[in-house]
This record gives C-alpha cells, sequence and structure tokens, in this order.
C-alpha cells in the first residue's frame, strides 16, 4: 500500500500548481451546491440542523463536533461538508435514526443526488486547467 501511496504522491507533485490552483473555483462550488441540497433535504424542525452544514475550504478547519470526522484541517484541493457544531451534536442520530426515533436522512442522500454531477464538473474544470496550464 505504501507503494502506491508513494506512486500517488510523486503524480500529484508533478501537476502544476497552476493547474491545481485553477481547479479551486470548481471545488468550491461544488462544495456550496452539495451543502445547499444538504440543507434543503434536512429536516426542518428548528432549523439549527440546517445552520450547522458548513463548507471548509482548502487551509480552513472544520467546526468541533461536526459529523462525520469531527474537527480537522482540509488539505489543498479538498473541499469538506459537514454538518454539526458544539451546538448541533445530533446529525448522526437524525441521518440514521435511533431506536426510539426514525432516520430521517438527508447528508447521504443529498451526496448520493449529486455525486456524478460535481464529479464532472471538477473533471471539466481539471481538463480545462492542463490544457491551459500544462507548458507554464
Amino acid at each position: 500500500m505504501s507503494a502506491q501511496l508513494d506512486r500517488f504522491n510523486r503524480r500529484m507533485a508533478a501537476i502544476p500548481k497552476a493547474v491545481r490552483e485553477a481547479v479551486q473555483p470548481a471545488l468550491a462550488k461544488s462544495g456550496q451546491d452539495l451543502a445547499t441540497m444538504q440543507r434543503i433535504l434536512a429536516p426542518r424542525d428548528t432549523g439549527d440542523l440546517q445552520d450547522s452544514i458548513h463548507v471548509t475550504l482548502p487551509g480552513e478547519t472544520t467546526p468541533p463536533y461536526s459529523q462525520p470526522g469531527g474537527s480537522r484541517t482540509a488539505k489543498e484541493n479538498e473541499v469538506i461538508v459537514t454538518v454539526g457544531n458544539s451546538d448541533v451534536r445530533y446529525p448522526h442520530l437524525v441521518e440514521y435514526g435511533t431506536v426510539n426515533a426514525a432516520a430521517r436522512p438527508f447528508f447521504w442522500p443529498a451526496f448520493r443526488l449529486l455525486k456524478r454531477k460535481l464529479a464532472n464538473r471538477i473533471k471539466r474544470s481539471i481538463s480545462k486547467a492542463v490544457r491551459e496550464n500544462w507548458d507554464k
């Protein structure tokens, strides 16, 4: 596994910086689109759950207690969409349900609904950036 990771890291390092930077707007737009769809699908009880959906751009840190994964810093060319914060610590209970409450999924259905569209946007952005910046 380490050899595969080393090979991947070498390939990523070979991509010109201009290409990596040109992809940022597509990543940010895709993260915002995903967050918007999640807000639309989230149950509307108090609005706190929708308000806790957050898009974290490269170099920023996700809110504490956010799902999935808790607090962490987004790497270069990584956009993280999370739900929850220090006040809203129950998104996983809404998404998956409990013994006493039925599941009301919103996070992963939005991801599955938009996955192909977002991936295609990012791929087009990468292709365009490569064409425009590869020789620079």
